[in-house]
């Protein structure tokens, strides 16, 4: 006979961090957006220091203030086009209230790429090598912001029995438990990912294959992203049986994987 838990926890976590008033205060969730640019600063400028990126201090302030545009208007845009289109038609002002939340993981990556782009005009930069060092520190990003969904009680997995569920009164039927599958993801999409791009900067020669890192983050975030997918409550219609994140994440790795051999042909042409 399988025994189970008496009680599961009830998320009841407040999404500020502290509050002014109802609406106005300083959200966890905009706190894990500070930290991911702050961690991403201090990595960058350790690769500066160790001689490891062209970029100094003064590139590295110009970067992140394109890249907080990029993942803000990205993500923003993403989350709209991506899965609320018939909302962007009927109520186009909705993009507009942040407050009411809704950000895409595939959009903000969108955001960075054409940011990444637009920094390296005019400058001495390789668009392939600034992308590269971008995807070695945006897993925490990612990170921060799937531990700030779960502190929101948004984007709650399905339906379980296993000891650690949660059950999430926001949630379409509140009182079953659910997969944690915030947490899942911010394992898998960010501390998993960023692990293995980390690795792969400090201990490989991908560094020296312009595209190689930015092809390997597509396909490994693809692949965390699709297993987050499996334990994740879809927050959208099916596309072609698969959810809508899975879906995305196809087209993402498909991308990584030519990135990856063009960059390993580029190698081998140079090396020739």
């Amino acid at each position: 006979m399988k025994i189970l838990p008496l009680a599961y926890w009830v998320h009841d976590l407040s999404p500020f961090l502290f509050r002014l008033n109802e609406n106005f205060g300083l959200r966890y969730y905009g706190l894990s957006y500070l930290l991911g640019f702050l961690a991403a600063g201090w990595l960058l400028r350790r690769y500066y220091r160790t001689g490891r990126s062209p970029l100094d201090a003064n590139a590295i302030i110009d970067l992140l203030t394109l890249i907080i545009v990029g993942v803000i208007v990205g993500g923003r845009c993403g989350y709209f086009v991506f899965y609320q289109t018939e909302l962007l038609f009927s109520d186009p002002l909705a993009l507009f209230r942040v407050w009411e939340g809704g950000m895409s993981s595939h959009g903000g990556v969108l955001g960075v790429a054409l940011v990444a782009a637009w920094f390296t005009r005019g400058r001495p930069y390789r668009f392939l090598s600034i992308a590269d060092l971008i995807v070695t520190v945006a897993p925490l990003g990612l990170c921060f912001g799937r531990i700030a969904n779960f502190i929101n009680g948004e984007l709650w997995g399905k339906p379980t029995r296993v000891p650690w569920a949660v059950i999430f009164p926001a949630s379409t039927h509140p009182l079953i438990p659910r997969h944690p599958s915030q947490l899942y993801a911010a394992v898998l999409e960010g501390l998993f990912v960023f692990g293995w791009m980390q690795i792969r900067f400090w201990k490989s020669s991908a560094p020296q294959q312009p595209g190689r890192l930015s092809g390997e983050f597509l396909v490994v975030y693809s692949i965390a992203r699709t297993i987050s997918e499996i334990f994740r409550e879809p927050d959208a219609a099916l596309l072609f049986g698969l959810s809508q994140g899975t879906f995305y994440s196809l087209f993402f790795c498909a991308a990584g994987l030519a990135l990856i051999a063009t960059s390993r042909r580029a190698n081998l042409e140079r090396k020739a």
